[in-house]
């Protein structure tokens, strides 16, 4: 998804939800799934979906796509970020969403520095973000309890980043991040499964990839 270059609330319409990828036009009334309701784009939009419940393999490829698109990564790094979570102890499915969660764009998007995911990853990789005080321009950046996350002070007057960093608190910040002085935030814990969408069913993707 990294390089995906169309419109992306098509994809919240394949998806039938919101995935959040446009910012604060998801929250007003010209989201094109508020205009157009969840019909999949396209000429055959409609008739992929009628009459035609998703069962099975269908069903599980969907939520791994949907995952895949709310995060913004490609399907190679979605595929590491399985294994990886495989290898670790606990519960496979939540482990991957805790290693999605942890990625410093995810981190910097749900701090309130950014209205996406899409628009925290381009904060990333400008160099507009500090971990610890420190230049971080690496968005698969695995954020620990602990680590410190601010936008350097060159960047503190940009009107996109002011713009988020006001309207955070009434989007709501994650009980694992706290907001910690003027443009700054802190990962006060490792993320917890009530704090991601709920709607997300993990263990569809757990039993794609185990076939």
């Amino acid at each position: 998804m990294a390089r995906y270059r169309d419109a992306v609330c098509r994809l919240c319409r394949r998806e039938g939800a919101k995935l959040f990828l446009k910012g604060d036009r998801c929250y007003k009334p010209s989201c094109p799934i508020e205009k157009r309701g969840t019909q999949p784009p396209g000429q055959h939009g409609n008739s992929l979906r009628r009459g035609k419940a998703l069962v099975g393999y269908g069903q599980q490829l969907r939520e791994k796509q949907k995952v895949k698109r709310i995060y913004f990564i490609l399907e190679g790094q979605f595929r590491n970020y399985f294994e990886r979570a495989a290898r670790m102890k606990g519960i496979t499915g939540e482990n991957l969403l805790f290693l999605l969660e942890r990625r410093l764009d995810n981190a910097v998007y749900r701090a309130g520095f950014s209205t996406s995911r899409r628009q925290a990853r381009q904060l990333v990789n400008h160099g507009h973000i500090l971990v610890n005080d420190r230049k971080v321009d690496i968005p698969s950046f695995q954020v620990k309890p602990g680590d410190l996350i601010s936008v350097k002070e060159a960047s503190r007057k940009n009107p996109h980043i002011e713009g988020a960093w006001q309207t955070a608190s009434g989007r709501g910040r994650p009980s694992w991040i706290s907001a910690d002085g003027d443009m700054s935030a802190r990962v006060a814990s490792l993320p917890v499964r009530e704090d991601i969408d709920r709607l997300i069913n993990e263990q569809l993707i757990v039993e794609l990839y185990s076939k």
